[in-house]
């Protein structure tokens, strides 16, 4: 009975894992042609700066498509080049209470992003990424509020930005 099992388990287990062609988890289609990345710096170009934002979101993107793909990170020449910049970083009120002030506040955050792929320039673009992180009125964005909303923000927007590069969403 276990020969049995092994001579039919072994080959349906083999032709499911292996049999529908390269598989990613992740949802990328990367060609394989494709072999580095280069990510630009973003330079916070908005009205509200923040220091160091722009450096942090640079290795964000840099890190998801490192933890994401096989590619290798590069300088320059990459294959796929990810270049833009921070175009909108600001707070306002969403709601307001009885005395006039803020019962919660929206921190935005916009960047624009310029895709190139050099062995495939059909998939370039150029395009608007944005997300926000509502927070209490009460509590300033400093500290661990400031670092849970640019965590959010940068999660958000960079997969975003990979999903519209190589996942094709």
């Amino acid at each position: 009975m276990k020969t049995f099992l092994k001579y039919i388990f072994i080959p349906i287990i083999s032709l499911t894992l292996f049999g529908c062609g390269i598989y990613s988890f992740t949802g990328a289609s990367i060609s394989s042609d494709v072999k580095t990345f280069q990510v630009n710096y973003f330079q916070n170009s908005s009205m509200l700066i923040e220091p160091g934002l722009d450096r942090d979101f640079t290795l964000a993107l840099q890190d998801l498509l490192l933890n994401q793909t096989n590619l290798d990170l590069v300088k320059s020449n990459g294959d796929l080049v990810y270049e833009g910049e921070i175009t909108e970083y600001r707070i306002a009120p969403t709601t307001a209470t009885a005395n006039n002030t803020a019962a919660q506040n929206r921190l935005t955050m916009s960047v624009r992003v310029r895709f190139f792929n050099k062995k495939n320039e059909e998939d370039d673009f150029e395009q608007n990424f944005s997300f926000f992180y509502d927070y209490t009125g009460s509590s300033l964005l400093t500290g661990a509020t400031k670092d849970a909303a640019h965590e959010e923000l940068f999660t958000r927007i960079t997969q975003d930005i990979f999903n519209a590069s190589l996942a094709k969403w």
